[in-house]
């Protein structure tokens, strides 16, 4: 019997993949990867996992950049990965703004059923792994279960509280993978504990 079903990771970009900004990631030059997160995703990939993106891009919407811009930011982390033998399955993004009133602007969870109908899959279970909580909202609607890391806007979300119910926090994307796979070195902050704070 062939292994079933296969195994899925979907990721938020902007502070888990990359560096964020207020200001937004407008150019190929300022998508900078955080330390360690290309070398996750190849870890993952090492282990079975097909990993996938679901990001909102509401500078596309706000006129800050085009979608030939967001294609090349994604050529570039595409051409780093491949060096480390990786690959990002699909990358999905809601280009609206807030004001659009789309279904798939996070924390909808609009992108999350387009990656569950693209692949055919049933997401109650797969991990998604965000740094803001409507990442985190998005795909406990449809089933996922969260993952927070602290990089990006990670910590202020943590401060924050109100995250949903056996949300599991790490330092970031690298330590997730290591928790994830089983290569936690023993001591990695990636194996913390469900966090206990439940959405108000």
């Amino acid at each position: 019997m062939p292994q079933t079903p296969p195994k899925f990771v979907i990721l938020d970009r902007d502070g888990v993949v990359n560096l964020d900004s207020d200001q937004f990631i407008k150019s190929p030059d300022e998508w900078i990867p955080i330390d360690g997160s290309l070398e996750a995703i190849a870890a993952l990939n090492q282990a079975g996992y097909r990993v996938v993106i679901a990001s909102n891009q509401s500078g596309i919407g706000r006129g800050l950049f085009e979608m030939s811009t967001l294609n090349a930011m994604h050529e570039k982390m595409y051409t780093a990965l491949a060096r480390l033998g990786g690959r990002i399955e699909a990358v999905f993004f809601c280009p609206h703004t807030a004001a659009d009133g789309c279904d798939c602007r996070k924390p909808k969870s609009g992108m999350l059923e387009q990656i569950s109908e693209r692949f055919g899959i049933e997401l109650r279970g797969v991990p998604i792994v965000g740094d803001s909580l409507r990442d985190l909202e998005a795909g406990v609607a449809v089933g996922c279960t969260p993952h927070l890391v602290r990089s990006g806007k990670g910590l202020k979300t943590l401060d924050k509280g109100g995250l949903p119910p056996g949300t599991q926090v790490h330092d970031d994307l690298r330590a997730f993978a290591r928790w994830l796979t089983g290569n936690d070195g023993g001591n990695d902050v990636g194996k913390d504990s469900a966090t206990r704070e439940s959405a108000q």
